[in-house]
Protein backbone atom coordinates (compact mmCIF):
# COMPACT_ATOMS: atom_id res chain seq x y z
CA UNK A 1 0.00 0.00 0.00
CA UNK A 2 1.39 3.42 -0.88
CA UNK A 3 1.44 6.38 1.47
CA UNK A 4 -1.11 8.09 -0.77
CA UNK A 5 -3.70 5.50 0.23
CA UNK A 6 -3.80 7.04 3.72
CA UNK A 7 -5.94 10.14 4.16
CA UNK A 8 -3.95 13.05 5.57
CA UNK A 9 -4.09 13.67 9.30
CA UNK A 10 -4.23 17.43 8.71
CA UNK A 11 -5.96 19.06 5.77
CA UNK A 12 -3.69 21.34 3.77
CA UNK A 13 -5.46 24.58 4.62
CA UNK A 14 -5.15 23.90 8.37
CA UNK A 15 -1.45 23.02 8.41
CA UNK A 16 -0.28 26.60 8.83
CA UNK A 17 -2.49 27.16 11.88
CA UNK A 18 -1.34 23.89 13.43
CA UNK A 19 2.30 24.80 12.83
CA UNK A 20 1.77 28.15 14.54
CA UNK A 21 0.43 26.42 17.63
CA UNK A 22 3.07 23.66 17.51
CA UNK A 23 5.99 26.06 17.43
CA UNK A 24 4.54 28.88 19.53
CA UNK A 25 2.56 29.56 22.69
CA UNK A 26 -1.19 28.96 23.12
CA UNK A 27 -3.26 31.59 21.35
CA UNK A 28 -6.86 32.73 21.12
CA UNK A 29 -8.87 32.57 17.91
CA UNK A 30 -8.72 36.35 17.66
CA UNK A 31 -4.92 36.34 18.03
CA UNK A 32 -4.57 33.71 15.33
CA UNK A 33 -6.81 35.70 12.99
CA UNK A 34 -4.76 38.84 13.63
CA UNK A 35 -1.42 37.07 13.07
CA UNK A 36 -2.50 35.29 9.89
CA UNK A 37 -4.67 37.98 8.36
CA UNK A 38 -7.42 35.41 7.81
CA UNK A 39 -11.08 36.10 8.46
CA UNK A 40 -12.27 34.93 11.87
CA UNK A 41 -14.79 32.64 10.22
CA UNK A 42 -12.01 30.97 8.22
CA UNK A 43 -9.86 30.58 11.33
CA UNK A 44 -12.76 29.09 13.28
CA UNK A 45 -13.58 26.62 10.52
CA UNK A 46 -9.98 25.37 10.31
CA UNK A 47 -9.54 25.24 14.06
CA UNK A 48 -12.79 23.30 14.49
CA UNK A 49 -11.34 20.53 12.32
CA UNK A 50 -8.11 20.47 14.34
CA UNK A 51 -10.05 20.36 17.60
CA UNK A 52 -12.24 17.52 16.32
CA UNK A 53 -9.10 15.51 15.49
CA UNK A 54 -7.70 16.11 18.99
CA UNK A 55 -4.62 17.88 17.62
CA UNK A 56 -5.68 21.18 19.22
CA UNK A 57 -7.15 21.45 22.72
CA UNK A 58 -8.29 24.20 25.10
CA UNK A 59 -5.45 25.56 27.24
CA UNK A 60 -7.14 27.82 29.77
CA UNK A 61 -8.23 31.42 29.39
CA UNK A 62 -6.44 34.60 28.37
CA UNK A 63 -6.48 37.47 30.89
CA UNK A 64 -9.52 39.62 30.26
CA UNK A 65 -9.89 43.37 30.53
CA UNK A 66 -13.61 42.91 31.05
CA UNK A 67 -16.29 40.40 30.19
CA UNK A 68 -15.78 36.71 29.52
CA UNK A 69 -12.05 35.86 29.01
CA UNK A 70 -11.18 34.48 25.57
CA UNK A 71 -10.20 30.80 25.46
CA UNK A 72 -6.65 29.83 24.60
CA UNK A 73 -5.94 26.96 22.22
CA UNK A 74 -2.77 24.82 22.16
CA UNK A 75 -1.23 21.96 20.21
CA UNK A 76 -1.81 18.54 21.78
CA UNK A 77 1.24 16.31 21.14
CA UNK A 78 -0.44 13.38 22.89
CA UNK A 79 -3.13 13.20 20.19
CA UNK A 80 -1.22 10.60 18.15
CA UNK A 81 1.98 8.54 18.31
CA UNK A 82 4.92 7.61 16.07
CA UNK A 83 7.07 4.48 15.93
CA UNK A 84 10.77 5.24 15.47
CA UNK A 85 13.43 2.67 14.51
CA UNK A 86 17.14 3.51 14.58
CA UNK A 87 19.48 0.86 13.15
CA UNK A 88 23.26 1.26 13.21
CA UNK A 89 26.03 -1.14 12.24
CA UNK A 90 26.02 -2.73 15.69
CA UNK A 91 22.91 -1.59 17.54
CA UNK A 92 19.16 -1.19 17.14
CA UNK A 93 16.71 1.02 19.04
CA UNK A 94 12.93 1.28 18.78
CA UNK A 95 10.75 3.89 20.44
CA UNK A 96 7.21 5.17 20.67
CA UNK A 97 7.02 8.97 20.72
CA UNK A 98 4.32 11.60 20.84
CA UNK A 99 3.91 14.28 18.17
CA UNK A 100 6.56 16.44 19.80
CA UNK A 101 9.15 13.67 19.47
CA UNK A 102 9.17 12.97 23.22
CA UNK A 103 9.95 9.32 23.93
CA UNK A 104 7.18 7.40 25.71
CA UNK A 105 8.75 3.91 25.65
CA UNK A 106 11.93 2.52 24.15
CA UNK A 107 13.86 -0.74 23.70
CA UNK A 108 17.34 -1.36 22.35
CA UNK A 109 19.87 -4.15 21.87
CA UNK A 110 23.15 -4.94 20.20
CA UNK A 111 22.80 -6.44 16.72
CA UNK A 112 24.72 -6.83 13.49
CA UNK A 113 23.26 -5.01 10.50
CA UNK A 114 25.17 -7.42 8.23
CA UNK A 115 22.87 -10.25 9.35
CA UNK A 116 20.53 -9.02 6.61
CA UNK A 117 17.24 -7.18 6.38
CA UNK A 118 14.78 -9.85 7.46
CA UNK A 119 16.39 -10.90 10.78
CA UNK A 120 17.11 -7.28 11.74
CA UNK A 121 13.68 -5.95 10.75
CA UNK A 122 11.92 -8.89 12.39
CA UNK A 123 13.55 -7.90 15.68
CA UNK A 124 12.57 -4.27 15.10
CA UNK A 125 8.95 -5.25 14.38
CA UNK A 126 8.72 -7.42 17.50
CA UNK A 127 10.31 -4.68 19.62
CA UNK A 128 7.94 -2.09 18.13
CA UNK A 129 4.93 -4.19 19.12
CA UNK A 130 6.31 -4.56 22.66
CA UNK A 131 6.94 -0.85 23.18
CA UNK A 132 3.56 -0.01 21.66
CA UNK A 133 1.83 -2.27 24.19
CA UNK A 134 3.94 -0.88 27.02
CA UNK A 135 3.03 2.69 26.08
CA UNK A 136 -0.66 1.97 26.60
CA UNK A 137 -1.51 3.27 23.14
CA UNK A 138 -3.04 1.38 20.22
CA UNK A 139 -2.32 1.11 16.51
CA UNK A 140 -5.31 3.38 15.89
CA UNK A 141 -3.21 6.21 17.37
CA UNK A 142 -0.23 5.50 15.09
CA UNK A 143 0.42 8.00 12.27
CA UNK A 144 3.65 6.63 10.83
CA UNK A 145 6.89 4.72 11.21
CA UNK A 146 10.33 6.33 10.80
CA UNK A 147 13.46 4.29 10.12
CA UNK A 148 17.14 5.21 10.06
CA UNK A 149 19.67 2.93 8.30
CA UNK A 150 23.50 3.07 8.31
CA UNK A 151 23.92 3.42 4.57
CA UNK A 152 22.73 5.28 1.46
CA UNK A 153 18.94 5.41 1.10
CA UNK A 154 16.78 6.72 -1.71
CA UNK A 155 14.42 8.61 0.56
CA UNK A 156 11.55 8.87 -1.94
CA UNK A 157 11.22 5.07 -2.07
CA UNK A 158 12.80 4.14 1.27
CA UNK A 159 15.08 1.65 -0.46
CA UNK A 160 18.78 1.19 0.54
CA UNK A 161 21.11 1.62 -2.43
CA UNK A 162 24.46 -0.22 -2.49
CA UNK A 163 25.06 0.18 1.26
CA UNK A 164 28.70 -0.81 1.85
CA UNK A 165 28.33 -2.33 5.34
CA UNK A 166 24.86 -3.85 4.80
CA UNK A 167 25.15 -7.05 2.71
CA UNK A 168 21.78 -8.28 1.52
CA UNK A 169 20.07 -4.91 1.98
CA UNK A 170 20.60 -3.49 -1.51
CA UNK A 171 17.21 -2.51 -3.02
CA UNK A 172 15.34 -4.29 -0.20
CA UNK A 173 11.87 -2.75 0.14
CA UNK A 174 11.98 -1.76 3.79
CA UNK A 175 8.68 0.21 3.78
CA UNK A 176 6.73 -2.69 2.23
CA UNK A 177 8.19 -5.15 4.75
CA UNK A 178 7.15 -2.98 7.70
CA UNK A 179 3.71 -2.19 6.28
CA UNK A 180 2.81 -5.86 6.60
CA UNK A 181 2.57 -5.17 10.31
CA UNK A 182 1.88 -1.42 10.54
CA UNK A 183 -0.60 -0.07 7.99
CA UNK A 184 0.69 3.51 8.07
CA UNK A 185 3.21 5.52 6.05
CA UNK A 186 6.78 4.27 6.52
CA UNK A 187 9.63 6.74 5.94
CA UNK A 188 13.27 5.64 5.67
CA UNK A 189 16.46 7.69 5.59
CA UNK A 190 20.13 7.25 6.35
CA UNK A 191 21.12 7.41 10.00
CA UNK A 192 23.07 10.68 9.73
CA UNK A 193 20.08 12.56 8.32
CA UNK A 194 17.83 11.45 11.15
CA UNK A 195 20.53 12.34 13.68
CA UNK A 196 20.66 15.82 12.16
CA UNK A 197 16.87 16.11 12.43
CA UNK A 198 16.89 14.98 16.03
CA UNK A 199 19.74 17.23 17.12
CA UNK A 200 18.22 20.23 15.37
CA UNK A 201 14.74 19.75 16.79
CA UNK A 202 15.80 18.95 20.35
CA UNK A 203 18.89 21.11 20.89
CA UNK A 204 19.06 23.84 18.24
CA UNK A 205 15.49 24.66 17.12
CA UNK A 206 16.25 28.36 16.71
CA UNK A 207 19.14 27.73 14.29
CA UNK A 208 18.33 27.48 10.59
CA UNK A 209 21.72 26.22 9.39
CA UNK A 210 23.35 23.20 11.04
CA UNK A 211 25.62 20.36 9.94
CA UNK A 212 25.72 17.10 11.89
CA UNK A 213 28.83 14.96 11.34
CA UNK A 214 28.81 11.35 12.52
CA UNK A 215 32.14 9.61 13.06
CA UNK A 216 31.79 5.91 13.78
CA UNK A 217 32.42 2.86 11.58
CA UNK A 218 31.76 5.25 8.70
CA UNK A 219 31.58 9.02 8.34
CA UNK A 220 28.69 11.08 7.03
CA UNK A 221 26.98 14.43 7.41
CA UNK A 222 23.39 15.60 7.70
CA UNK A 223 22.71 19.11 6.42
CA UNK A 224 20.05 21.46 7.77
CA UNK A 225 19.89 24.56 5.56
CA UNK A 226 17.24 27.22 5.75
CA UNK A 227 15.61 25.22 8.54
CA UNK A 228 15.07 22.12 6.39
CA UNK A 229 16.97 18.88 5.89
CA UNK A 230 18.74 18.84 2.52
CA UNK A 231 18.90 15.40 0.92
CA UNK A 232 19.99 16.39 -2.58
CA UNK A 233 18.60 15.05 -5.85
CA UNK A 234 18.65 11.34 -4.91
CA UNK A 235 19.32 11.38 -1.18
CA UNK A 236 23.12 11.25 -1.17
CA UNK A 237 23.81 14.78 0.09
CA UNK A 238 26.28 14.83 2.97
CA UNK A 239 28.32 11.76 1.98
CA UNK A 240 31.58 13.34 3.11
CA UNK A 241 33.14 9.99 4.04
CA UNK A 242 34.08 9.51 0.39
CA UNK A 243 35.54 12.98 -0.08
CA UNK A 244 39.24 12.84 -0.92
CA UNK A 245 41.25 14.27 1.95
CA UNK A 246 44.96 15.07 2.27
CA UNK A 247 46.94 12.44 4.15
CA UNK A 248 48.31 13.85 7.38
CA UNK A 249 49.47 10.56 8.95
CA UNK A 250 52.93 9.12 8.43
CA UNK A 251 51.45 5.62 8.12
CA UNK A 252 49.35 5.99 4.96
CA UNK A 253 46.51 3.46 4.59
CA UNK A 254 47.03 3.74 0.84
CA UNK A 255 50.79 3.50 0.17
CA UNK A 256 52.00 5.46 -2.81
CA UNK A 257 49.15 7.96 -2.69
CA UNK A 258 49.09 11.43 -1.22
CA UNK A 259 45.38 11.47 -0.47
CA UNK A 260 42.59 9.11 0.63
CA UNK A 261 38.89 8.92 1.36
CA UNK A 262 38.14 10.71 4.63
CA UNK A 263 36.65 7.49 5.99
CA UNK A 264 40.00 5.73 5.39
CA UNK A 265 41.67 8.31 7.61
CA UNK A 266 39.17 9.17 10.33
CA UNK A 267 36.64 6.34 10.56
CA UNK A 268 36.71 4.13 13.65
CA UNK A 269 38.31 1.10 11.90
CA UNK A 270 40.98 3.36 10.37
CA UNK A 271 41.90 4.73 13.79
CA UNK A 272 41.95 1.17 15.16
CA UNK A 273 44.39 0.09 12.43
CA UNK A 274 46.63 3.06 13.17
CA UNK A 275 46.54 2.26 16.89
CA UNK A 276 47.47 -1.38 16.23
CA UNK A 277 50.38 -0.32 14.04
CA UNK A 278 51.60 1.92 16.88
CA UNK A 279 51.53 -0.57 19.73
CA UNK A 280 47.96 -0.36 21.05
CA UNK A 281 45.91 -3.21 19.52
CA UNK A 282 42.37 -2.31 18.45
CA UNK A 283 39.95 -3.61 15.83
CA UNK A 284 36.64 -1.76 16.01
CA UNK A 285 35.15 1.67 16.69
CA UNK A 286 34.10 0.37 20.11
CA UNK A 287 37.75 -0.50 20.88
CA UNK A 288 38.75 3.03 19.89
CA UNK A 289 36.03 4.52 22.11
CA UNK A 290 36.99 2.43 25.14
CA UNK A 291 40.71 3.16 24.72
CA UNK A 292 40.03 6.87 24.34
CA UNK A 293 37.91 6.93 27.49
CA UNK A 294 40.72 5.13 29.37
CA UNK A 295 43.12 7.83 28.26
CA UNK A 296 45.31 5.43 26.28
CA UNK A 297 47.97 7.81 24.86
CA UNK A 298 48.09 6.08 21.46
CA UNK A 299 44.29 6.22 21.17
CA UNK A 300 44.26 9.87 22.21
CA UNK A 301 46.90 10.70 19.59
CA UNK A 302 45.06 8.75 16.90
CA UNK A 303 41.67 10.29 17.68
CA UNK A 304 43.11 13.81 17.80
CA UNK A 305 44.75 13.31 14.40
CA UNK A 306 41.51 11.85 13.03
CA UNK A 307 39.88 15.09 14.16
CA UNK A 308 42.43 17.12 12.23
CA UNK A 309 41.89 15.02 9.10
CA UNK A 310 38.14 15.41 9.52
CA UNK A 311 38.63 19.14 10.04
CA UNK A 312 40.24 19.43 6.59
CA UNK A 313 36.93 18.40 5.01
CA UNK A 314 34.66 20.14 7.53
CA UNK A 315 36.52 23.42 6.86
CA UNK A 316 35.44 23.19 3.22
CA UNK A 317 31.87 22.35 4.28
CA UNK A 318 31.83 25.41 6.53
CA UNK A 319 33.04 27.67 3.71
CA UNK A 320 30.51 26.17 1.30
CA UNK A 321 27.39 26.07 3.50
CA UNK A 322 28.16 28.65 6.23
CA UNK A 323 26.34 26.83 9.07
CA UNK A 324 26.04 28.44 12.49
CA UNK A 325 26.50 25.07 14.24
CA UNK A 326 28.58 21.99 13.44
CA UNK A 327 27.64 19.05 15.66
CA UNK A 328 30.07 16.13 15.97
CA UNK A 329 28.54 12.81 17.01
CA UNK A 330 29.02 9.06 16.67
CA UNK A 331 30.96 6.55 18.78
CA UNK A 332 34.42 8.04 18.13
CA UNK A 333 33.21 11.48 19.19
CA UNK A 334 32.14 10.07 22.56
CA UNK A 335 35.77 9.34 23.51
CA UNK A 336 36.25 12.70 25.21
CA UNK A 337 37.31 16.01 23.68
CA UNK A 338 40.09 14.64 21.47
CA UNK A 339 38.19 14.39 18.16
CA UNK A 340 36.43 17.70 18.65
CA UNK A 341 39.68 19.45 19.53
CA UNK A 342 41.28 18.26 16.29
CA UNK A 343 38.31 19.44 14.22
CA UNK A 344 38.27 22.85 15.86
CA UNK A 345 42.03 23.28 15.45
CA UNK A 346 41.78 22.95 11.67
CA UNK A 347 38.38 24.53 10.95
CA UNK A 348 39.02 27.71 12.92
CA UNK A 349 42.44 27.98 11.28
CA UNK A 350 41.43 27.19 7.68
CA UNK A 351 37.88 28.44 7.08
CA UNK A 352 37.25 32.09 6.25
CA UNK A 353 36.90 34.50 9.20
CA UNK A 354 33.35 35.44 8.20
CA UNK A 355 32.26 31.79 8.18
CA UNK A 356 33.78 31.06 11.60
CA UNK A 357 32.97 34.36 13.32
CA UNK A 358 29.90 32.97 15.12
CA UNK A 359 30.41 29.28 14.39
CA UNK A 360 29.89 26.75 17.20
CA UNK A 361 31.55 23.32 16.86
CA UNK A 362 30.03 21.13 19.56
CA UNK A 363 29.43 17.58 20.70
CA UNK A 364 26.08 15.92 20.05
CA UNK A 365 23.78 16.38 23.03
CA UNK A 366 21.04 13.87 22.19
CA UNK A 367 23.24 10.84 22.88
CA UNK A 368 21.79 7.39 22.34
CA UNK A 369 18.27 8.78 21.80
CA UNK A 370 19.21 11.03 18.87
CA UNK A 371 18.43 8.43 16.21
CA UNK A 372 14.94 7.51 17.37
CA UNK A 373 14.10 11.14 18.06
CA UNK A 374 15.19 12.09 14.56
CA UNK A 375 13.27 9.21 12.97
CA UNK A 376 10.17 10.39 14.80
CA UNK A 377 10.72 14.03 13.77
CA UNK A 378 11.02 12.90 10.13
CA UNK A 379 7.53 11.36 10.34
CA UNK A 380 6.06 14.26 12.31
CA UNK A 381 7.25 16.79 9.76
CA UNK A 382 5.80 14.74 6.90
CA UNK A 383 2.45 14.18 8.59
CA UNK A 384 1.91 17.62 10.11
CA UNK A 385 3.99 20.10 8.10
CA UNK A 386 4.51 19.02 4.51
CA UNK A 387 2.15 19.32 1.54
CA UNK A 388 1.19 22.79 2.65
CA UNK A 389 3.08 25.98 3.32
CA UNK A 390 1.73 29.21 4.71
CA UNK A 391 -1.75 29.48 6.17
Amino acid sequence: MSDDAHSPLVQGDARGLLRMLRLGPPRTRAQIAELTGLARSTVSSRLDGLIASGLVVPAGDELSSGGRPPALLAFNPAARIVLAIDLTATRGAVAVTDLAGSILRTESRELTIAEGPEPVLDWAIAAAKRVLRASGRTRADLVGVGVGLPGPVEHSSGVPTNPPIMPGWNLFDVPAYLRRHFDVPVLVDNDVNILALGEHAVCWPAETDLVFVKVSTGIGAGIISGGRLQRGARGSAGDIGHVRAPLARNASPLPGRDDADLEALSGGPAIARWMSANGSPAQTSRDVLEAGLRGDPVAVQGIRQAGRDLGEVVATVVDLLNPSVVVIGGSVARAGEHLLAGVREVVYGRSTPLATQNLSIVHSQTGSTGGVRGAAIMVIQRVLDEAGEGV
